[in-house]
């Protein structure tokens, strides 16, 4: 194991023990290098690391800020929306809808679930920020025939699944996903500041009521480098 790796290891452990706790700033780059013996360059190798795997947000002129590690993890199954994700995980967010417009049904749809070529749909793009930044890019195609018209600005804003829920009493029960890395589009990349080589992982999914009809299908961009997709598993007897 490699200096750097070793003192990346020992920072984490910190910061899980709260030695460093979340929101502080770390020991300044002279002060790690002094308690690790080691030079400059290799503590700013070690930072490197924990910048990638989502520890520390270097910000230049301050230092390296200790972020929530658990707040950029998000569960692979389940099926949460984004307002109730961000309740439970207590990170700071804001919703900016990007368009929300009537279209007829996508290609890739027409044929699955008794989508019929023409069938109206409310095809909703919204950038979610996190911190400051803008990591997620949400697009949604909702069911007309369904969701009973349309879905205003200001309810996107907050919950559309609370809305259904609540105001239009739709049972969501289920849905079908699938997880790829991508190249970024063009909205992901004005949007999240990221360039045309850069990957997001994408997630997609078929969302169903609890009769199973289909109302739903979302494909949600996530900036590769601010997140972890976590699930516990159980190990079955055979």
């Amino acid at each position: 194991m490699y200096k750097f790796e070793f003192i990346s290891a020992d920072i984490q452990d910190k910061i899980h023990q709260g030695i460093y706790p979340v929101g502080r700033l770390l020991p300044s780059e002279n002060d790690l290098a002094k308690t690790y013996d080691v030079s400059r360059e290799t503590i700013r190798k070690a930072q490197k690391r924990l910048e990638d795997t989502g520890f520390i947000q270097k910000k230049q002129g301050k230092g390296a800020i200790v972020l929530d590690f658990a707040r950029f993890s998000f569960p692979i199954s389940g099926l949460t929306s984004y307002k109730e994700l961000q309740e439970s995980q207590h990170f700071q967010t804001a919703t900016q809808v990007l368009s929300n417009k009537r279209v007829a049904a996508p290609d890739f749809l027409v044929g699955e679930d008794g989508v019929e070529a023409g069938e109206p749909f409310i095809h909703l793009i919204r950038a979610r920020e996190m911190e400051g930044e803008t990591v997620i890019v949400d697009h949604d195609y909702l069911r007309v025939s369904v969701i009973q018209g349309g879905v205003p600005d200001e309810i996107a804003e907050v919950s559309i699944y609370q809305y259904f829920e609540q105001e239009l009493d739709l049972q969501i029960s289920f849905a079908n996903k699938e997880i790829v890395a991508k190249k970024a589009d063009d909205i992901d990349q004005k949007e999240m500041a990221i360039g045309p080589d850069d990957f997001i992982i994408q997630v997609n999914s078929h969302v169903y009521l609890e009769d199973a009809t289909f109302f739903q299908y979302t494909s949600s961009h996530h900036r590769i480098d601010k997140f972890r997709f976590a699930e516990f598993a159980r190990r079955t007897a055979q």
